[in-house]
């Protein structure tokens, strides 16, 4: 497939790099010289340079030729013409991303189709959803809910007296009654591994589930852990990604911001009547203090600083704050933050990553996810009549080693999947793989 993409910023690069992997045709636009060099240095793409608003530089892209067109800069104008003179150029599919949530709303003067997009994604909203979702699952590393909830996706880092430890999974299994959920993926000392039945868990493991929705409160409890409600949050930055989490968690519990800006202080203080905004820095341990830090249940760092972010919630942590949260806008660093202490963080970069590649393959799949820091994808796919994966049970299947089917959803109802399990047409499967299996999925159900 040819895809254009409209800036090589963060979430351009990401999007650049996941696609290519996939074997599509990438050209990007770029007006920063210096980001069209690292683009052209380290991705497997055209890089043109110039403005993505600009149907000349568009031109030279082959419009005729592009099949999606993928708007990522900073900026609204820019990412809404691009696909408006996209569309106009005949371009099947155009995806804009937004950060003025006015655009998104349902009552907005202009329809989607006005502006020239099939898809407007607001990175800094499903961020703050993300947050949100993590909060409410105060012992989870990782949460997601996928088929609006009916599935849930959990993260959780097993301690020394945890009761899962040094028992094989299929035991575990039968000693518990097989319940709804299954242990998908282990990252163990930065390694990411598909579990098999005579695998064990260890101390420091982070395990991802997938079960019920119904059933996470017991599998929490079964790691060893207490899930507790959050009562008392506090959020460094209050930028969009703050403004959204405190509007979302105003009606359930007592919010601050803390923000470093005097005139963004003031500006959020009277849009966010019930939410208490602090002018202050963030990275003053002795403020922070002052403002009630202890008394918290919720601390989420969400500044544009990732080194404060982290800092700030590691301070969190020692001083034993329950739930810890940190947005780390670096890919690169997502890797090595669980082993200095920060287990719980969002990347912005990711989840619209996830979001594009979702929509660019939503003939096949229903959904992906990509970890933060693991390697492993969570990709949800939809079987169809002609699906390889329909013609025998699943242990006759010739099933990608690296890559474990976790869920079925069968006319909305939940099965963890065993042996004998037969996928049949219209199944949402949920499938945990490494990278290097997605192609043999595809064609598994394809």
């Amino acid at each position: 497939m040819n895809i254009l993409i409209i800036g090589a910023g963060d979430i351009g690069f990401q999007l650049a790099k996941r696609l290519s992997t996939e074997k599509h045709d990438i050209v990007m636009i770029e007006l920063d010289p210096q980001k069209v060099m690292r683009a052209s240095e380290q991705l497997d793409a055209f890089v043109i340079e110039g403005s993505g608003a600009s149907y000349g530089v568009l031109q030279q892209a082959n419009l005729n030729k592009i099949e999606i067109v993928a708007a990522m800069t900073d900026h609204d104008e820019v990412n809404l013409m691009a696909c408006r003179l996209a569309k106009k150029a005949g371009v099947p599919t155009t995806i804009a991303r937004v950060r003025n949530s006015e655009f998104t709303k349902p009552d907005f003067i202009l329809t989607p189709q006005e502006l020239g997009t099939d898809l407007i994604i607001h990175p800094e909203k499903e961020t703050a959803e993300a947050v949100v979702q993590l909060i409410h699952q105060a012992c989870a590393t990782y949460a997601v809910e996928l088929e609006q909830g009916k599935i849930q996706v959990l993260g959780v880092v097993l301690e020394k007296n945890s009761p899962l430890l040094n028992i094989p999974l299929a035991d575990l299994g039968r000693r518990y009654g097989h319940p709804l959920l299954r242990i998908v993926a282990i990252d163990r000392n930065h390694k990411t591994l598909i579990p098999r039945g005579h695998d064990q868990l260890v101390s420091g493991d982070q395990v991802f589930v997938v079960c019920d929705h119904d059933y996470t409160s017991k599998f929490i409890a079964l790691t060893g852990k207490k899930d507790t409600r959050v009562r008392n949050v506090m959020i460094l930055g209050g930028g969009l990604i703050g403004r959204f989490i405190a509007t979302n968690l105003a009606k359930e519990a007592n919010v601050k911001i803390i923000e470093g800006n005097e005139k963004r202080a003031q500006r959020i203080a009277e849009t966010l009547p019930h939410t208490l905004i602090i002018h202050g820095d963030g990275t003053d341990f002795d403020l922070l203090h002052s403002e009630g830090l202890t008394d918290m249940d919720a601390f989420v760092a969400v500044t544009g600083d990732d080194e404060n972010n982290i800092i700030t919630t590691l301070l969190a942590r020692k001083l034993n704050i329950p739930r810890v949260i940190a947005l780390v806008n670096k890919v690169e660093y997502l890797s090595v933050t669980p082993t200095i202490g920060v287990d719980a963080v969002v990347s912005k970069q990711l989840l619209t990553v996830n979001a594009v590649q979702r929509f660019v393959r939503q003939q096949q799949v229903a959904s992906i996810v990509s970890l933060p820091g693991v390697d492993a994808q969570i990709i949800e796919y939809i079987a169809h009549e002609r699906s390889r994966i329909t013609c025998q049970v699943l242990k006759d299947i010739r099933f990608p080693r690296h890559a474990l089917v976790g869920a079925v959803l069968r006319e909305e109802k939940l099965i963890i999947p065993h042996g004998d399990t037969q996928i049949q047409p219209k199944d949402k499967v949920v499938v945990f793989t490494l990278p290097q299996d997605v192609h043999k999925l595809d064609r598994l159900f394809c």
